[in-house]
């Protein structure tokens, strides 16, 4: 199962964990740290709460974007 951020690395040349983030539009797996904040968003979907995206995580059950 995937661990780090596809986009993440691609783009930005960071090996990130997957985590659940927030935004505007929802809960989304996305990568970022402390330091940085939000690096890229991985999941193509928003989930409507945390343990969506929680669940979705664990079970790999979610759809990596391809692109930025």
């Amino acid at each position: 199962m995937q661990q780090t951020g596809y986009l993440a690395v691609k783009y930005c040349g960071l090996s990130l964990p997957l985590r659940v983030l927030r935004s505007g539009a929802g809960y989304y797996i996305g990568t970022g740290s402390d330091e940085l904040g939000p690096v890229s968003r991985e999941s193509e979907e928003y989930f409507p709460n945390r343990d969506a995206a929680k669940a979705a995580l664990k079970t790999g059950n979610w759809t990596q974007k391809h692109t930025p």
